[in-house]
């Protein structure tokens, strides 16, 4: 099973399973007054531990897929080249990558900024004029080419996981 067929049976399981709890919460019981919607009491009863049954037994393979699943994203490295360096990492932390840490990366970056700083000229504590001019403790050419990188990274990630998630076979051992 490829990773991309699992990912899709389990949002089959979960859509299941609350199925399932929708029926056991609307037919675990009725007003004395009315009729067993599943013939007597007794078939009633009988059909929801059924349904407890089945979505007990869901919910354990919804989680033996996700360990799968998980162990795969851990277990398979993937390669993507990120400003003209091939880096290697697991899928998880890919996938840890493409949903935060580029975009603190990004953040930082975009932190280095002029502070709003003018040039010109200003009044110093001795009431002398003097000329003022930006000192900028970092490269605006790095910090724009950064900035861009982690802007595509995210992209980046998501299609290379795309062929990753349909060719990879799930790690089930």
């Amino acid at each position: 099973m490829k990773i991309i067929e699992a990912l899709k049976g389990l949002k089959e399981m979960k859509r299941r399973a609350s199925d399932l709890r929708d029926k056991i919460s609307r037919h675990s019981a009725y007003k004395s007054s009315e009729t067993a919607v599943y013939g007597s009491q007794v078939e009633q009863t009988k059909q929801v531990k059924e349904w407890l049954q089945a979505h007990s037994d869901l919910v354990k393979e919804i989680e033996a897929l996700t360990l799968a699943v998980h162990k795969t994203n851990l277990e398979t490295p993937v390669t993507i080249s990120l400003g003209g360096q091939d880096v290697t990492k697991s899928i998880a932390a890919w996938i840890l990558r493409r949903k935060e840490l580029a975009g603190y990366e990004q953040m930082a970056w975009n932190g280095l900024t002029d502070r709003r700083i003018s040039e010109g000229y200003e009044l110093n504590s001795a009431n002398e004029r003097v000329q003022v001019s930006i000192v900028r403790c970092y490269s605006p050419q790095e910090r724009d080419a950064k900035v861009g990188l982690y802007d595509s990274e995210p992209a980046l990630i998501n299609s290379k996981l795309e062929v990753i998630n349909a060719t990879t076979d799930l790690v089930t051992k």
